[in-house]
């Protein structure tokens, strides 16, 4: 009877398993919401937030008549409610669980308590036993991972990391405490790590931790060992170590005015937090290594006699702490909450949605991607308005000025900010020089590009602080709303110059600084093992030091010797003749891979090209050829990472009846329009610096006409259109002419001049298209 019974709660395991492996399979459909919130794991409550109210906006049903809307939002709004809440966020974290998939957890536990009722010989499934606690799953860090995510993220907030294996017996006694110290660092901000160096032997090796269990500490990308007892407090001690000790200034009656008012040196808002805690919290010094490059932090001491000025100055109540943020007016704050216990989400928030001035000023080019980011497709467009000014005692009224307008008018989809032309030359020439306009002048700039291309336009009449002046800016603000082709200019930002750069010096001897205190740490406490990298990199750069001192001393010894005369330089260029390229099929300038339209290649280039994809081809001649080249692949280089989008060029003095052929079946009666206008019948027209998008699946094209010198004023409208409507201007060329404006290098670089303003519209769908009922045969039409 016992055999039976065996058998029978055998069969019923095998069942609730498959039962329970079809749980697991179901939970695993379930919404992930980080992915439909768009942020990371290590996201932090503001950037959720920030997230969340952004995607609620776009996929409100009453804004968006989409079918799938409702749904979508529906998603977003529950994946909110998830990651806004600690304990929830960290229960699907760990187990991947949610609301609707909880119970699944709960059958599956139910099970398990079923399971350990009866006896089943361990040793007949084989299973394998491990010290490893299941709540470290969450934290295992992999090589990858540690450098692509952990490392950057170390910057940002320090990073406490445990070094175990699978068989340490050790780490079982520190367990308890590392659970309570996780607990209660990882909900102040630290990020927490548990490295396997049986398995992560590279990440051993780097780490140089060689046996479990080891405690690390990780900030700015530099590793600390961890030496003392494992206890709760020693640990709390070592992470507030980590982070720098000028993070917080303390502020008392006799320097919070120079406190407050150094947002002019910093250009940074500062933040005051009244606590009566005689030490600064270990919460609010995270906070301010976080956000270290964009706010300062000050700290007062509550009933202290030397604040007694400052609780007064700004009504502090005593019985809960406050913090103060300041931007610039030192008189009164421009944000302010009060809580009797702060949390990491309420200071990342408060903190992040003040993070700049007012009207701060450019001073570098991170500060620049921050406060005026890249304008994406599908998000909303932001502006940047942008005062060109000087340091001169004679123009602090005019930038009082601008202040007060961006005061009065902060929106959403504005930013304002100022710069000095004297610091930043280059920046400023490239928006005055086109117009020959001196400071102050204000301009409102829209990024297109991570390469630098903006729009942007200049607001007429200069900016003198007047009210004139204001009405003016408001006016072009509202029409710059209504009408975002109002930016009528283009041009490509040079990197800004590091205002920052002048304190390099004074940062790098307090990097040394900390890095020496940090290695006769190591050699009071480390072995001589962990100490071998430190001292392997100061015989390294002594042997480097000296080897180049040796080797220049050597050169310049031999350097008097006469040399060899040189073979003379003129032959080479002869050799490298354009008659010589034009053998090649493919170019590659500027990255950009650049393919000639051929009869070898017109098959696969275009007639068979793959739904979807376009082929943008550039006309030009023997003559034009390099020249138009470069410029052409200057144009599209923002465009080369579309996988849809391929690049090529056409010979037309071997291909013009082609040409013909092929505008004349797409233009009709208006391709006889633009040859009167471009030549007689006489003559053949310049077909040099057209640009044809071609879609071979659905037998259309594209076309942009080249800018010509005497045109540039009237550029600003599409070439399509210029196509479809001629100019009066434009004066009839003879072939020889046209052959010798092809050879003037500057006529011909500008013929592309609006080109990437036509690839953006062709992205964007917005360019007419001009059917035609087949594709030209290409070597039957061969000049």
């Amino acid at each position: 009877m016992r055999p039976i019974a065996q058998s029978f709660f055998r069969r019923l395991f095998w069942l609730a398993a498959v039962l329970m492996l079809l749980a697991n399979a179901g939970a695993a459909s379930d919404i992930d919401p980080y992915k439909i919130l768009g942020v990371s794991r290590h996201a932090s409550q503001a950037e959720i937030k920030r997230a969340y109210k952004q995607l609620a906006r776009e996929w409100h049903p009453d804004k968006n008549k989409s079918p799938g809307a409702q749904d979508m939002f529906i998603k977003i709004t529950k994946s909110y409610e998830i990651l806004s809440n600690e304990e929830r966020r960290a229960n699907y974290d760990r187990f991947g669980e949610t609301d609707e998939n909880q119970h699944r957890s709960q059958a599956q536990q139910g099970f398990r308590h079923f399971h350990e009722s009866f006896f089943f010989d361990q040793t007949f499934f084989h299973f394998r036993q491990s010290t490893r606690d299941f709540a470290d799953s969450k934290h295992m860090l992999h090589y990858e991972q540690y450098m692509n995510e952990i490392v950057p993220e170390s910057f940002r907030r320090p990073y406490l990391i445990k070094v175990t294996s699978e068989w340490c017996f050790s780490c079982i006694h520190i367990e308890p405490i590392w659970k309570e110290t996780v607990l209660e660092l990882e909900a102040l901000g630290v990020g927490i790590g548990v490295v396997d160096i049986g398995f992560e032997k590279r990440l051993r090796s780097l780490l140089g931790a060689h046996r479990p269990p080891s405690i690390l500490g990780l900030v700015n990308g530099r590793v600390t060992s961890f030496h003392r007892g494992v206890v709760r407090e020693n640990l709390r001690q070592f992470v507030e170590s980590l982070l720098p000790q000028t993070l917080v200034e303390k502020v008392n009656d006799n320097n919070y005015l120079r406190f407050l008012n150094g947002w002019r040196e910093e250009n940074k808002p500062s933040v005051l937090l009244f606590d009566a805690a005689p030490i600064v919290p270990l919460l609010y010094k995270l906070t301010a290594f976080a956000y270290r490059d964009f706010v300062r932090f000050g700290y007062v001491e509550q009933g202290h006699s030397d604040t007694a000025h400052v609780l007064q100055q700004f009504s502090i109540n005593a019985y809960a702490p406050t913090l103060l943020l300041f931007k610039e007016n030192p008189e009164k704050p421009a944000d302010v909450i009060q809580s009797r216990g702060m949390k990491r989400q309420l200071l990342d928030e408060f903190v992040s949605n003040n993070r700049f001035l007012l009207v701060p000023r450019l001073v570098n080019q991170k500060f620049f991607d921050e406060l005026c980011p890249v304008k994406q497709f599908h998000r909303r467009r932001k502006y940047c308005v942008l005062l060109i000014t000087g340091e001169d005692e004679a123009l602090v009224s005019v930038n009082a000025a601008f202040y007060d307008f961006a005061s009065s008018n902060s929106k959403e989809v504005l930013r304002f900010a100022y710069v000095y032309q004297s610091q930043q030359k280059p920046l400023c020439d490239t928006f005055l020089s086109k117009e020959e306009l001196s400071p102050p002048q204000v301009i409102i700039l829209e990024r297109r590009s991570s390469t630098g291309k903006v729009l942007y336009r200049t607001v007429t009449g200069g900016w003198n602080g007047s009210d004139e002046d204001k009405h003016r800016l408001h006016k072009q603000l509202e029409l710059l709303q209504k009408d975002p082709a109002y930016l009528n200019y283009d041009a490509m930002l040079p990197e800004l110059n590091n205002e920052l750069a002048s304190i390099f010096l004074v940062q790098w001897l307090n990097s040394a600084y900390d890095y020496l205190s940090q290695m006769y740490f190591d050699i009071l406490h480390s072995n001589w093992r962990e100490m071998m990298p430190i001292i392997s990199l100061i015989f390294s750069a002594l042997f480097i030091l000296f080897g180049t001192v040796i080797v220049q001393a050597f050169s310049e010894s031999g350097g008097e010797k006469p040399g060899k005369p040189k073979a003379n330089k003129s032959s080479k260029p002869a050799e490298t003749s354009p008659n010589a390229e034009n053998t090649a099929s493919q170019l590659s300038k500027n990255f950009v891979e650049v393919t000639e339209l051929t009869d070898m290649t017109y098959t696969s280039s275009l007639v068979q090209l793959k739904p979807g994809h376009i082929n943008v081809v550039l006309v030009l001649t023997d003559a034009s050829r390099h020249v138009l080249l470069k410029k052409f692949a200057k144009e599209v280089y923002s465009f080369s990472m579309s996988q849809t989008i391929h690049y090529s060029f056409l010979n037309v003095d071997k291909h013009r009846k082609w040409m013909d052929l092929l505008l004349a079946m797409a233009l009709g009666t208006r391709h006889s329009d633009m040859e009167l206008n471009e030549g007689t019948s006489s003559h053949e027209p310049d077909y040099t610096g057209y640009v044809l998008a071609l879609n071979g699946h659905k037998k259309y094209l594209c076309l942009f006409r080249p800018v010509h010198v005497d045109d540039k004023e009237d550029s600003s409208r599409s070439s399509d259109e210029d196509a479809r409507a001629p100019r009066a201007g434009v004066k009839t060329r003879s072939k020889g002419s046209s052959r010798r404006q092809t050879s003037s290098t500057p006529h011909v670089c500008s013929k592309l001049e609006r080109l990437s303003l036509w690839m953006e519209r062709l992205m964007e769908g917005s360019l007419p298209r001009h059917y035609v009922p087949s594709w030209p045969d290409l070597e039957a039409l061969q000049k």
